[in-house]
């Protein structure tokens, strides 16, 4: 038993370490991941440097899946630029394009007006209750630049969770059975 048993052994203690070096492995990669993130966050200085067109009020110009790369500076929003912006008790941004701009003289303050290209009237109707106009602090970076329909896997991972648990079981089946 003498050496059957330290076979065992060895193989055991061999998969330990390969199952211990694929979970650091996988920790490395999320780890990555999320520093390019916090990456693209200081460089950009936007929140949020790239979000999905999730609806067809921007057409023809955004269509629903372009990606947005967004940039946040310290130039003032002027008429006709490209803004994402966060309204107050909803947590999906919108993308829309700027039709006025008001400036308080001396505070340093605007109010903004945003409406969607394929709408036929602004969106005061979307801001929250009692709320005209947006802030700055609503604005969550100018677009700068787009992919065409490259977000269409986030789209169909929200409308079908499902998919998105399968994809994300797979993947992490895949990180754990590999032998590399």
């Amino acid at each position: 038993m003498g050496f059957l048993g330290a076979t065992l052994d060895y193989f055991k203690a061999a998969q330990f370490r390969q199952a211990l070096s694929q979970a650091i492995t996988l920790g490395m990669i999320v780890t990555s991941a999320l520093m390019v993130w916090k990456g693209l966050m200081y460089f950009t200085g936007s929140e949020s440097p790239v979000v999905v067109v999730l609806s067809g009020s921007m057409e023809p110009g955004f269509k629903r899946g372009d990606i947005l790369f967004l940039h946040m500076n310290k130039d003032p929003i002027r008429t006709g630029d490209i803004v994402v912006f966060n309204i107050d008790g909803r947590d999906i941004p919108i993308v829309q394009r700027v039709v006025e701009v008001h400036e308080h003289r001396g505070a340093g303050e605007v109010d903004i007006l945003t409406k969607g290209d394929n709408n036929d009237v602004n969106d005061k109707i979307m801001y929250a209750h009692g709320q005209h106009w947006l802030q700055q602090q609503h604005i969550m970076g100018r677009a700068i630049g787009y992919l065409p329909y490259m977000g269409y896997l986030t789209i169909i991972m929200t409308d079908k969770p499902v998919i998105k648990y399968i994809l994300i079981g797979a993947l992490g089946l895949f990180a754990l059975t590999s032998k590399d």
